[in-house]
């Protein structure tokens, strides 16, 4: 009985950026828990439909959307392709961000819009299209992905913690708003997660020291150390938290 909580049988999910990484783990982690997943990238869409593959082996339906969040119409097109795909939302993860690490005195405007709006704006807009039709329903599960650096920021990515951090702030604002209409939404932070991003910042050996010397576990994160967390507060199993933002990064958030 408790199992049947956590189940997403008849759910519909948009996870925006599940074509690899934390995304992807959850798109796959949604389909075996029974719910049918669009899966969004930004671009190329061969990534995509591989995901869309296991989310079809695991008995369910499965839609690929492509949209850049960062351009202008990027998060209406993204939600029309999901509703188009799956008939309705049933599920939002704000998964998708970018992520332009570099000093913030020589960073550009062009830097800072490009964040802003890939990670604060479209996240907004996506808000805006999906919680009315999930009140109107009675059921709704919203779930922003933050990051550990909304409490430990890296001084090389501060826009990046920045719009992480009002992503948070949106997702509280609106948990006692949505509460009462059956609508949870809630925010999961992890730490240093294995994907292509990652990777691409450690591969100095004395960097990647010091990276694991942040982490009380001792290990980087897999993807899908993140799907138990997402699971709760994404089905009946978590229906009685909303406003809350759960870090899984391996402690490294500990004061």
């Amino acid at each position: 009985m408790t199992a049947d909580r956590f189940s997403l049988a008849g759910r519909t999910a948009l996870v925006t950026g599940s074509s690899r990484g934390i995304g992807a783990a959850m798109a796959r982690a949604f389909a075996e828990a029974g719910a049918d997943v669009a899966v969004h990238c930004a671009g190329r869409t061969d990534e995509a439909e591989k995901v869309a593959a296991q989310v079809r082996a695991a008995g369910r339906k499965a839609a690929v959307v492509q949209a850049d969040l960062g351009a202008a119409d990027g998060a209406r097109r993204c939600w029309d392709g999901a509703i188009a795909g799956l008939g309705r939302v049933d599920i939002l993860v704000l998964n998708a961000s970018i992520q332009l690490p570099r000093p913030w005195l020589e960073a550009t405007m062009e830097d800072f819009d490009r964040q802003m709006t890939v990670n604060v704006r479209a996240s907004y807009e996506l808000l805006r299209l999906a919680a009315p039709a999930m009140c109107d329903r009675g059921w709704g599960r919203i779930l922003t992905i933050g990051s550990v650096q909304e409490a430990k920021p890296n001084p090389a990515m501060l826009v990046y913690a920045a719009t992480k951090s009002a992503q948070s702030a949106m997702m509280r604002a609106l948990a006692k708003q949505l509460a009462p209409q059956g609508v949870t939404i809630n925010g999961l932070a992890p730490g240093v997660i294995d994907t292509d991003r990652t990777r691409e910042r450690i591969v100095d050996d004395e960097y990647r020291r010091t990276v694991m010397s942040w982490i009380p576990t001792g290990r980087i994160g897999e993807p899908e150390d993140c799907v138990g967390a997402a699971l709760l507060l994404c089905s009946d199993a978590g229906s009685y938290i909303t406003g809350h933002n759960i870090f899984v990064d391996g402690g490294m958030s500990l004061p």
